[in-house]
Protein backbone atom coordinates (compact mmCIF):
# COMPACT_ATOMS: atom_id res chain seq x y z
CA UNK A 1 0.00 0.00 0.00
CA UNK A 2 1.72 3.20 -1.24
CA UNK A 3 1.50 5.19 2.48
CA UNK A 4 1.48 8.30 0.65
CA UNK A 5 -1.88 7.58 -1.22
CA UNK A 6 -3.27 6.64 2.36
CA UNK A 7 -1.80 9.78 3.97
CA UNK A 8 -4.12 12.05 1.88
CA UNK A 9 -6.55 9.89 1.77
CA UNK A 10 -6.96 9.49 4.91
CA UNK A 11 -6.86 13.30 5.90
CA UNK A 12 -9.70 13.10 3.29
CA UNK A 13 -11.57 10.90 5.34
CA UNK A 14 -11.36 12.38 8.98
CA UNK A 15 -12.62 15.85 6.64
CA UNK A 16 -9.26 18.06 6.16
CA UNK A 17 -9.52 19.20 2.39
CA UNK A 18 -6.84 18.14 0.41
CA UNK A 19 -4.24 20.75 -1.41
CA UNK A 20 -3.97 21.35 -4.73
CA UNK A 21 -0.44 19.58 -4.34
CA UNK A 22 -1.98 16.57 -2.66
CA UNK A 23 -4.22 16.54 -5.25
CA UNK A 24 -1.50 17.21 -8.21
CA UNK A 25 0.65 14.11 -6.13
CA UNK A 26 -2.53 12.30 -6.68
CA UNK A 27 -3.07 12.99 -10.68
CA UNK A 28 0.41 11.93 -11.24
CA UNK A 29 0.33 8.14 -9.44
CA UNK A 30 0.85 5.32 -12.01
CA UNK A 31 0.60 1.66 -12.24
CA UNK A 32 -0.02 -0.22 -8.80
CA UNK A 33 -0.70 2.78 -7.32
CA UNK A 34 -3.75 3.71 -9.40
CA UNK A 35 -5.54 0.66 -7.42
CA UNK A 36 -4.26 2.09 -3.90
CA UNK A 37 -6.03 5.12 -5.01
CA UNK A 38 -9.50 3.48 -5.93
CA UNK A 39 -9.26 1.49 -3.24
CA UNK A 40 -9.10 4.48 -0.31
CA UNK A 41 -11.73 6.81 -3.00
CA UNK A 42 -13.91 3.44 -2.84
CA UNK A 43 -13.99 3.93 1.29
CA UNK A 44 -14.43 7.81 0.64
CA UNK A 45 -17.74 6.89 -1.19
CA UNK A 46 -18.80 4.30 1.22
CA UNK A 47 -18.38 6.81 4.37
CA UNK A 48 -20.40 9.38 3.00
CA UNK A 49 -23.00 7.42 1.10
CA UNK A 50 -23.11 4.01 2.32
CA UNK A 51 -24.17 1.34 -0.19
CA UNK A 52 -26.51 3.33 -2.33
CA UNK A 53 -26.41 4.23 -5.78
CA UNK A 54 -28.35 7.00 -6.95
CA UNK A 55 -29.95 6.86 -10.99
CA UNK A 56 -30.80 9.91 -13.00
CA UNK A 57 -31.86 9.81 -16.52
CA UNK A 58 -31.98 12.43 -19.41
CA UNK A 59 -34.68 13.66 -21.86
CA UNK A 60 -33.34 15.77 -25.22
CA UNK A 61 -36.41 18.22 -24.95
CA UNK A 62 -35.24 20.16 -27.58
CA UNK A 63 -32.75 19.13 -29.99
CA UNK A 64 -30.20 20.40 -32.62
CA UNK A 65 -29.77 23.85 -34.61
CA UNK A 66 -27.42 25.33 -31.45
CA UNK A 67 -25.60 28.22 -31.99
CA UNK A 68 -22.76 27.70 -29.90
CA UNK A 69 -19.60 26.16 -31.47
CA UNK A 70 -18.51 23.56 -28.70
CA UNK A 71 -15.99 21.36 -30.44
CA UNK A 72 -17.43 18.03 -28.87
CA UNK A 73 -21.08 18.94 -29.72
CA UNK A 74 -23.12 16.88 -32.54
CA UNK A 75 -26.01 19.79 -31.68
CA UNK A 76 -24.03 22.64 -32.71
CA UNK A 77 -24.88 24.08 -35.64
CA UNK A 78 -21.15 24.89 -36.77
CA UNK A 79 -20.44 21.14 -37.29
CA UNK A 80 -22.15 19.01 -40.01
CA UNK A 81 -23.89 16.08 -38.33
CA UNK A 82 -26.25 13.69 -38.38
CA UNK A 83 -28.19 14.83 -35.47
CA UNK A 84 -31.75 14.56 -35.74
CA UNK A 85 -33.17 18.65 -35.01
CA UNK A 86 -36.55 19.29 -33.44
CA UNK A 87 -38.36 21.96 -31.41
CA UNK A 88 -39.42 22.02 -27.76
CA UNK A 89 -41.77 18.40 -27.35
CA UNK A 90 -44.45 19.08 -25.69
CA UNK A 91 -45.62 18.33 -22.26
CA UNK A 92 -47.20 15.34 -22.01
CA UNK A 93 -44.49 14.17 -24.24
CA UNK A 94 -42.02 15.22 -21.42
CA UNK A 95 -44.10 13.57 -18.33
CA UNK A 96 -44.39 10.36 -20.55
CA UNK A 97 -40.24 10.17 -20.65
CA UNK A 98 -40.43 10.87 -16.73
CA UNK A 99 -42.66 7.68 -16.12
CA UNK A 100 -40.32 5.43 -18.56
CA UNK A 101 -37.28 6.88 -16.36
CA UNK A 102 -39.17 6.07 -13.08
CA UNK A 103 -39.92 2.44 -14.61
CA UNK A 104 -36.28 1.55 -15.51
CA UNK A 105 -35.22 2.75 -11.84
CA UNK A 106 -34.09 6.82 -12.27
CA UNK A 107 -34.76 8.91 -9.33
CA UNK A 108 -34.47 12.13 -11.35
CA UNK A 109 -35.10 13.66 -14.72
CA UNK A 110 -33.12 16.09 -16.24
CA UNK A 111 -35.28 18.45 -18.89
CA UNK A 112 -32.03 19.89 -21.24
CA UNK A 113 -32.84 21.90 -23.91
CA UNK A 114 -30.29 22.56 -26.93
CA UNK A 115 -29.02 26.75 -27.29
CA UNK A 116 -26.96 29.48 -25.46
CA UNK A 117 -29.72 29.67 -23.25
CA UNK A 118 -34.05 29.48 -22.78
CA UNK A 119 -34.54 32.12 -20.76
CA UNK A 120 -36.66 34.96 -21.93
CA UNK A 121 -37.07 32.55 -25.79
CA UNK A 122 -40.18 31.89 -27.20
CA UNK A 123 -40.14 28.03 -25.41
CA UNK A 124 -39.95 29.63 -22.18
CA UNK A 125 -43.33 29.88 -20.77
CA UNK A 126 -43.83 26.09 -22.01
CA UNK A 127 -40.47 25.15 -20.32
CA UNK A 128 -42.01 26.63 -16.92
CA UNK A 129 -45.46 24.67 -17.66
CA UNK A 130 -44.15 21.32 -18.47
CA UNK A 131 -41.91 22.01 -15.00
CA UNK A 132 -44.83 22.42 -12.79
CA UNK A 133 -46.56 19.44 -14.51
CA UNK A 134 -43.48 17.39 -13.37
CA UNK A 135 -43.42 18.50 -10.02
CA UNK A 136 -46.87 18.22 -9.80
CA UNK A 137 -47.36 14.67 -11.03
CA UNK A 138 -44.16 13.76 -8.72
CA UNK A 139 -43.43 10.85 -10.51
CA UNK A 140 -39.96 11.27 -10.55
CA UNK A 141 -37.52 14.43 -9.38
CA UNK A 142 -37.30 17.12 -11.97
CA UNK A 143 -34.03 18.27 -13.07
CA UNK A 144 -33.22 21.00 -15.75
CA UNK A 145 -30.26 22.21 -18.19
CA UNK A 146 -31.49 24.90 -20.15
CA UNK A 147 -28.42 26.55 -20.23
CA UNK A 148 -27.31 30.08 -19.26
CA UNK A 149 -29.73 31.25 -16.48
CA UNK A 150 -30.97 34.52 -15.12
CA UNK A 151 -32.21 35.84 -11.51
CA UNK A 152 -35.71 35.78 -13.23
CA UNK A 153 -35.45 32.70 -14.79
CA UNK A 154 -34.47 30.87 -11.69
CA UNK A 155 -37.36 32.25 -9.39
CA UNK A 156 -39.83 31.54 -12.28
CA UNK A 157 -38.39 28.06 -12.17
CA UNK A 158 -37.93 27.87 -8.10
CA UNK A 159 -41.37 29.06 -8.16
CA UNK A 160 -42.59 26.34 -9.98
CA UNK A 161 -41.00 23.68 -7.73
CA UNK A 162 -37.71 22.60 -9.56
CA UNK A 163 -35.14 21.87 -7.02
CA UNK A 164 -32.26 20.76 -9.19
CA UNK A 165 -30.16 22.54 -11.80
CA UNK A 166 -27.85 21.63 -14.49
CA UNK A 167 -24.92 23.42 -15.80
CA UNK A 168 -21.51 21.71 -16.73
CA UNK A 169 -18.22 24.11 -16.92
CA UNK A 170 -17.01 20.90 -18.96
CA UNK A 171 -13.09 21.92 -18.70
CA UNK A 172 -11.09 24.07 -16.76
CA UNK A 173 -10.93 28.02 -17.60
CA UNK A 174 -7.73 27.26 -19.08
CA UNK A 175 -8.28 24.66 -21.87
CA UNK A 176 -12.39 26.42 -22.25
CA UNK A 177 -11.17 28.57 -25.11
CA UNK A 178 -9.92 25.66 -26.74
CA UNK A 179 -13.18 23.47 -26.77
CA UNK A 180 -15.49 27.08 -27.25
CA UNK A 181 -15.45 30.45 -28.64
CA UNK A 182 -18.98 31.92 -28.66
CA UNK A 183 -19.35 32.09 -24.77
CA UNK A 184 -16.46 32.01 -21.93
CA UNK A 185 -16.35 30.01 -19.21
CA UNK A 186 -17.19 32.71 -16.54
CA UNK A 187 -20.26 32.76 -18.13
CA UNK A 188 -20.72 29.22 -17.15
CA UNK A 189 -19.50 29.61 -13.74
CA UNK A 190 -22.19 33.10 -12.98
CA UNK A 191 -24.84 30.44 -14.20
CA UNK A 192 -23.63 28.21 -11.47
CA UNK A 193 -23.88 30.98 -9.03
CA UNK A 194 -27.08 32.29 -10.29
CA UNK A 195 -29.03 29.14 -9.73
CA UNK A 196 -27.15 28.28 -6.31
CA UNK A 197 -28.33 31.65 -5.13
CA UNK A 198 -31.80 31.35 -6.15
CA UNK A 199 -31.50 28.63 -3.70
CA UNK A 200 -31.27 25.40 -6.41
CA UNK A 201 -28.85 22.38 -5.73
CA UNK A 202 -26.61 22.48 -8.80
CA UNK A 203 -25.48 19.75 -11.01
CA UNK A 204 -22.23 20.64 -12.32
CA UNK A 205 -19.70 18.64 -14.12
CA UNK A 206 -17.74 18.27 -16.90
CA UNK A 207 -16.27 16.29 -20.30
CA UNK A 208 -13.13 14.35 -20.19
CA UNK A 209 -11.46 12.92 -23.36
CA UNK A 210 -11.07 16.64 -25.26
CA UNK A 211 -7.44 16.77 -24.90
CA UNK A 212 -6.91 18.22 -21.52
CA UNK A 213 -4.18 17.69 -19.36
CA UNK A 214 -4.43 16.69 -15.44
CA UNK A 215 -3.85 19.82 -14.53
CA UNK A 216 -6.91 20.83 -16.19
CA UNK A 217 -8.96 18.26 -15.18
CA UNK A 218 -7.53 19.12 -11.16
CA UNK A 219 -7.90 22.84 -12.09
CA UNK A 220 -11.74 22.10 -12.65
CA UNK A 221 -12.30 19.70 -9.53
CA UNK A 222 -11.47 22.95 -7.38
CA UNK A 223 -13.42 25.10 -9.04
CA UNK A 224 -16.30 22.81 -7.89
CA UNK A 225 -15.14 22.86 -5.09
CA UNK A 226 -15.18 26.16 -4.46
CA UNK A 227 -18.48 26.68 -5.68
CA UNK A 228 -19.69 24.29 -3.44
CA UNK A 229 -21.94 22.02 -6.02
CA UNK A 230 -23.83 19.26 -4.85
CA UNK A 231 -23.93 17.02 -7.69
CA UNK A 232 -20.59 16.19 -10.12
CA UNK A 233 -21.43 14.57 -13.22
CA UNK A 234 -18.38 13.01 -14.85
CA UNK A 235 -18.69 12.09 -18.89
CA UNK A 236 -16.34 10.97 -21.42
CA UNK A 237 -16.20 12.21 -24.98
CA UNK A 238 -17.78 9.78 -27.56
CA UNK A 239 -16.31 11.01 -30.60
CA UNK A 240 -19.14 12.35 -33.29
CA UNK A 241 -18.31 12.41 -36.69
CA UNK A 242 -18.54 15.90 -38.06
CA UNK A 243 -17.36 17.83 -34.94
CA UNK A 244 -13.76 18.68 -34.24
CA UNK A 245 -13.32 15.99 -31.57
CA UNK A 246 -14.45 13.12 -34.02
CA UNK A 247 -10.88 11.85 -34.30
CA UNK A 248 -9.88 12.46 -30.52
CA UNK A 249 -7.76 10.19 -28.71
CA UNK A 250 -9.13 8.26 -26.40
CA UNK A 251 -8.40 8.59 -22.28
CA UNK A 252 -7.11 4.89 -21.23
CA UNK A 253 -9.96 3.49 -19.19
CA UNK A 254 -7.35 3.29 -15.99
CA UNK A 255 -7.28 6.90 -15.85
CA UNK A 256 -10.48 7.40 -16.42
CA UNK A 257 -10.78 5.66 -12.99
CA UNK A 258 -8.05 7.38 -11.78
CA UNK A 259 -10.02 10.84 -12.67
CA UNK A 260 -13.05 9.46 -10.87
CA UNK A 261 -11.03 8.38 -7.67
CA UNK A 262 -9.43 11.84 -7.84
CA UNK A 263 -12.58 13.59 -8.03
CA UNK A 264 -13.95 11.35 -5.03
CA UNK A 265 -11.02 12.52 -2.73
CA UNK A 266 -10.94 16.17 -3.80
CA UNK A 267 -14.87 16.22 -3.25
CA UNK A 268 -15.18 13.49 -0.64
CA UNK A 269 -19.14 14.04 0.67
CA UNK A 270 -20.38 15.21 -3.17
CA UNK A 271 -22.24 13.01 -5.49
CA UNK A 272 -20.74 11.83 -8.20
CA UNK A 273 -21.85 10.86 -10.96
CA UNK A 274 -20.87 8.98 -14.10
CA UNK A 275 -22.95 9.75 -16.85
CA UNK A 276 -22.11 10.49 -20.86
CA UNK A 277 -19.49 8.27 -22.55
CA UNK A 278 -19.22 5.62 -20.11
CA UNK A 279 -20.08 2.23 -22.35
CA UNK A 280 -17.26 3.72 -24.91
CA UNK A 281 -14.58 4.99 -22.20
CA UNK A 282 -14.81 2.76 -19.58
CA UNK A 283 -15.47 -0.78 -21.80
CA UNK A 284 -15.23 -4.06 -19.63
CA UNK A 285 -14.34 -1.76 -16.51
CA UNK A 286 -17.60 -0.08 -16.27
CA UNK A 287 -18.61 -1.76 -13.05
CA UNK A 288 -15.17 -0.51 -11.03
CA UNK A 289 -16.50 2.94 -11.78
CA UNK A 290 -18.21 2.61 -8.35
CA UNK A 291 -14.78 0.96 -6.28
CA UNK A 292 -14.00 4.28 -7.83
CA UNK A 293 -15.46 6.75 -6.10
CA UNK A 294 -18.79 7.39 -7.96
CA UNK A 295 -22.19 7.12 -6.33
CA UNK A 296 -24.60 7.40 -9.00
CA UNK A 297 -24.96 6.95 -12.89
CA UNK A 298 -26.95 7.98 -15.57
CA UNK A 299 -29.11 4.61 -17.31
CA UNK A 300 -30.82 4.94 -20.16
CA UNK A 301 -29.83 6.97 -23.53
CA UNK A 302 -28.13 10.21 -23.14
CA UNK A 303 -29.10 12.99 -25.45
CA UNK A 304 -27.89 12.24 -28.95
CA UNK A 305 -26.59 8.67 -28.45
CA UNK A 306 -27.46 5.45 -26.84
CA UNK A 307 -26.63 4.19 -23.64
CA UNK A 308 -26.85 0.71 -22.20
CA UNK A 309 -29.79 -1.59 -21.78
CA UNK A 310 -31.04 -0.52 -17.91
CA UNK A 311 -31.47 -4.46 -17.55
CA UNK A 312 -27.76 -4.98 -17.92
CA UNK A 313 -27.17 -1.78 -15.21
CA UNK A 314 -29.62 -2.93 -13.09
CA UNK A 315 -27.89 -6.45 -13.08
CA UNK A 316 -24.22 -4.88 -12.59
CA UNK A 317 -25.61 -3.03 -9.63
CA UNK A 318 -27.21 -6.50 -7.58
CA UNK A 319 -23.80 -8.26 -8.51
CA UNK A 320 -21.92 -5.64 -6.93
CA UNK A 321 -24.41 -5.36 -3.83
CA UNK A 322 -25.25 -1.97 -4.34
CA UNK A 323 -28.80 -0.49 -3.69
CA UNK A 324 -30.90 2.42 -5.55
Amino acid sequence: MNKHISTIAQDALRGVPITRDAADQLAAVTGRDVHDLLYWANRIRHAHHGNRVSLCSVISAKQGSCTEDCAFCAQSAHHDTDVETYPLMGTQRILDAAREAAGIGSSRLGVVTSGESACGSEDWPRIVEAVKALVSDGEIEACASLGSLTADAASSLKAAGLKRYHHNLETSERYFPRICTTHSFQERVDTVRTAKAAGFEVCCGGLFGLGESWEDRVDMAFVLRDLDVDSVPLNFLNPIPGTPLENAEPVPPMDLLKLIALYRVVLPSKEIRVCGGREVGLRDLQSWMFHAGANGTMIGNYLTTAGRSAEDDRQMLKDLGLST
